[in-house]
């Protein structure tokens, strides 16, 4: 049987607390889902099942990516699944998706993936025992459910720090690298290579972000002057990572 993805559609990048700092992860995926069946031609009604990756599950509510479907104005009647292998997420999502119209379960299933980094909680571990004396930890989730490794406790840029050092990446190596890629990202943009694929984020009437929203606030001349994000001798930053 022959699988085909018939419209791809994403909301813009937003910088961290930016202009998407408001918006909801089930937001940003109704406006996806919503455009990609615009793309498609696709009623809502012809929506088999929906899955969508999504990480940082805390304070966004119950099944986001039923959410998600009912704020794009699909039917109740249609089935979600909201999937969590954190970074591979959104590719599960889609992975399951082909997997139900290969076994005949579904003919069009609508997947990808959701997150809002910005709105990423702050939690109070053991709040709900009580707190009788001293000073009390407030983790951060996104750090706790994203970006930390649960076993060593260990970020995952120590991790891929590590993997620089074993190939023998250098700094200058990996910055000239990332100049060159927001000097590509800059003139895509410009040339609207991305506008097929973008799906504009309102609030409302107010347009809150039409295209990326990082390649344009990048300052190059900064890139060699960041100091290492993880160890002193280290040669990821904040802008070559």
């Amino acid at each position: 049987m022959d699988i085909a993805i018939v419209a791809a559609k994403r909301t813009p990048m937003g910088a961290f607390q930016g202009a998407l700092a408001e918006v909801t992860a089930p937001e940003l995926g109704a406006c996806a889902i919503e455009a990609a069946l615009q793309q498609s031609g696709l009623r809502p009604e012809q929506v088999d099942e929906v899955f969508m990756g999504n990480v940082l599950a805390a304070g966004v509510g119950q099944a986001p990516a039923r959410q998600a479907l009912l704020k794009a104005g699909l039917p109740d009647s249609v089935p979600a699944t909201t999937v969590n292998k954190v970074c591979g997420s959104g590719m599960k999502a889609v992975m399951l998706a082909a997997d139900t119209i290969r076994l005949g379960d579904n003919r069009v299933v609508v997947a990808g993936g959701v997150e809002s980094m910005s709105r990423a909680p702050y939690l109070l571990d053991n709040a709900r025992n009580g707190f009788r004396m001293g000073h009390q930890k407030v983790l951060d989730h996104l750090f706790l459910d994203g970006l930390q490794d649960a076993y060593d406790g260990q970020l995952m840029g120590i991790h891929a720090q590590r993997s620089a050092d074993q190939a023998g990446l250098t700094r200058s190596a990996m910055d000239e690298f990332a100049l060159a890629s927001l000097q590509r990202a800059r003139d895509a943009q410009q040339a609207g290579a991305f506008a097929s694929e973008l799906a504009s984020v309102y609030r409302g009437d107010r347009l809150l972000l039409a295209e990326d929203e990082q390649p344009s606030k990048g300052r190059p001349e900064k890139i060699p002057t960041l100091k290492p994000a993880f160890g002193k001798e280290g040669t990821i930053t904040a802008a070559n990572s």
